[in-house]
């Protein structure tokens, strides 16, 4: 006991400084997680939480009835898996080019080129796109019928919108990518691109033998974190890129949420999909937590 009063009294600023951040965390973070109890009643909004008459599972069995919410549902795994295939790789290979680069100046420009699309919100990317991949005054199409070529429905046919949807993606997201795994990179041992230079490795087997196997960590934990969110998607890459033609892949959980819980006030439906999410979430997050220690003997917890 004495040791313990000891250390804190030499430690004490480190405490003091981690009251801020637990204070936000319990404040918005789990002080309002009793907001779930709304998923188990019939909400009213003049009644508040406490006065709601309480249904137990009903409004989940509600939920499962919907024809809406398993299209919805499927839609969402099938743009986070193909995200995971398309986007995930994109950061590392980019970092592995990076890094071979020798002009500074030249590396710098590229790496703040490719930043900048992390920074435009996606109303300012779907106005983009827009503008490019319009069927009848996009650039892309304007140019294509110079060369004779039918304009590409790329906003308009639900199988172009795909791939346009998961290009626009990577260009957004894989540049800022990049920092982790070249923050990474810098933690390799210098020694092991000396010996295997000496060995007689070019470039290209200098990266498979030395620079991925000593980012793996990074990379396993990354896409531990990725599979775990596979249930989850954002409100507004679907919401601003998505339009009716393509509502057959556009809707995901996210705007049915925001269509059927939020638009109607339905709010006990729309928290009960959100409580669904967290719990597969998680879920999938242990699996693949699981998986990645048995075959890699890195993990997130």
């Amino acid at each position: 006991m004495k040791s313990l009063r000891l250390y804190l009294y030499r430690n004490w600023q480190l405490y003091a400084l981690l009251i801020l951040p637990l204070a936000f965390f319990l404040v918005f973070k789990y002080g309002p997680m009793y907001g779930i109890l709304i998923a188990f009643q019939d909400y009213n909004l003049f009644k508040g939480v406490t006065g709601s008459e309480w249904v137990g599972l009903d409004v989940f069995r509600e939920v499962f009835g919907m024809s809406g919410f398993y299209e919805a549902l499927r839609n969402t795994f099938m743009l986070n898996l193909l995200d995971l295939i398309v986007s995930f790789p994109a950061p590392i290979v980019l970092a592995l080019m990076l890094n071979e680069l020798a002009g500074r100046r030249f590396k710098k420009f590229a790496q703040t080129i490719l930043y900048l699309p992390h920074f435009l919100s996606w109303v300012i990317i779907g106005g983009i796109m827009f503008q490019v991949f319009a069927t009848k005054t996009g650039i892309v199409n304007l140019l294509l019928g110079r060369f004779g070529i039918d304009p590409v429905p790329f906003l308009t046919d639900k199988y172009a919108w795909l791939v346009t949807y998961l290009a626009v993606g990577v260009w957004q997201s894989a540049g800022w990518g990049t920092i982790i795994y070249l923050a990474a990179i810098t933690g390799v041992n210098s020694e092991l691109y000396e010996a295997a230079s000496v060995d007689g490795a070019g470039r290209l087997r200098r990266m498979w033998s030395v620079t991925l196997p000593g980012i793996r960590p990074t990379i396993v934990m990354l896409l531990i974190l990725k599979i775990g969110e596979i249930v989850q998607i954002g409100f507004d890459r679907p919401y601003v890129l998505g339009n009716v033609s393509v509502r057959d892949f556009s809707e995901v959980i996210s705007t049915f949420v925001y269509k059927t819980g939020i638009q109607t006030a339905q709010y006990s439906i729309a928290t009960a999909v959100g409580l669904f999410q967290a719990v597969v979430g998680i879920v999938l997050l242990l699996m693949a937590n699981a998986i990645a220690k048995k075959i890699t003997d890195n993990g997130v917890l």
